[in-house]
């Protein structure tokens, strides 16, 4: 394409192979009547198990497919970082691609970015194990009470957002859980809308209490200090 589109759709991914086909194929169809057009930007993270050629073979049938590829897996913050510098649209969508998150969810998303420029989904229902909802609920507070924060469902991907408040951000390993915050932070007005929520049918989750609640509870230290060092500044040239 050569016009840039309304919607850029940035999906990370890290060995979802069976999942691929029927997400995009979900995606299509929420998004047909998307004003202004859509692209989706697939970020494959150093995938083993064919993800990347599944994807490929997406992209000879459609043409608004863009495919971003890392040589090594490099993380979720790694990943959705490409796609925000890689995205053309005025909004950027993000989700997973376990399945788990509903594309049908998004034109509410998007309808709910008049008088927001973040739209944070919040998953009712969540089709998890109790030791994943658990740890959520534990890092989701903890982060809240430390950053002054009142976002209901950090962990969730499924968001959209103006793309201005993503230019030129940072996204530090494991700082897409501070999505919400850090945009906040930028001036970005924060609004939450509920979203589905579904079971993993293929492939297997890459989060547990070991590599997601404790490292969470670190990283939150960090944003700590940047919201207590950030400058707010407007300027006026005359």
């Amino acid at each position: 394409m050569s016009d840039a589109p309304y919607l850029s759709v940035v999906v990370p991914v890290f060995e979802e192979a069976e999942n691929l086909e029927t997400l995009h194929g979900e995606l299509d169809r929420a998004l047909a009547g998307v004003a202004g057009g859509v692209e989706f930007l697939y970020v494959d993270d150093g995938s083993g198990d064919g993800s990347a050629s599944v994807l490929a073979d997406l992209a000879k049938q459609d043409d608004r497919i863009r495919l971003l590829r890392f040589a090594a897996n490099r993380g979720q913050s790694a990943a959705l970082q490409a796609g925000f510098r890689a995205a053309r649209g005025e909004v950027v969508a993000t989700m997973d691609s376990d399945l788990q998150n509903d594309p049908a969810d998004l034109p509410t998303l998007l309808a709910g970015l008049d008088g927001a420029d973040v739209v944070n989904g919040v998953r009712v229902d969540r089709q998890d194990t109790w030791v994943r909802k658990l740890s959520s609920r534990i890092g989701n507070g903890f982060r809240n009470w430390m950053t002054n924060e009142s976002v209901t469902d950090v962990g969730c991907s499924l968001r959209v957002m103006r793309t201005e408040f993503l230019r030129d951000l940072e996204l530090y390993r494991g700082m897409h859980r501070f999505l919400p915050t850090l945009l906040r932070m930028r001036g970005a007005r924060v609004a939450e809308l509920p979203v589905h929520h579904r079971p993993r049918l293929h492939g297997r989750s890459k989060y547990g209490i070991g590599n997601r609640l404790f490292v969470g509870l670190a990283d939150v230290l960090a944003v700590r200090w940047m919201q207590s060092r950030h400058v707010d500044y407007e300027v006026r040239e005359e």
